[in-house]
């Protein structure tokens, strides 16, 4: 169960990433989108799990390949935004398919 102050810094992050990766989106995906689905943080408010929608890229998995392999600049732009923070915790990016699995079980249904 997510304590009340999880739920605070979840939505603080979300908020701040989905800034950034709008911002920065043309150094991730060359013409694609990446938006921040989710943020999970643990109890002790150390990790943070970040869950991406990556639209209108060819290879989704390559693009966040890209963004772990830099996450240190994410991190760092985080903890330059949210000062109340006191220690900007460690991401860990997943991409989310839960909108390609809707989509999937939707042509699923129009064609069967």
């Amino acid at each position: 169960m997510e304590t009340t102050r999880q739920k605070k810094v979840s939505r603080v992050i979300q908020r701040e990433l989905g800034t950034y990766f709008q911002r920065n989106a043309s150094s991730y995906a060359k013409g694609g989108m990446i938006t921040v689905t989710t943020v999970r943080v643990s109890p002790d408010l150390g990790i943070a799990k970040v869950y991406l929608s990556i639209f209108a890229v060819p290879d989704k998995e390559a693009v966040l390949e890209l963004i772990k392999e830099r996450t240190w600049e994410v991190r760092k732009f985080l903890a330059a935004e949210r000062n109340e923070l006191r220690i900007a915790p460690e991401l860990h990016f997943y991409i989310d398919d839960a909108l390609d699995q809707i989509e999937r079980i939707d042509n699923l249904l129009k064609g069967g």
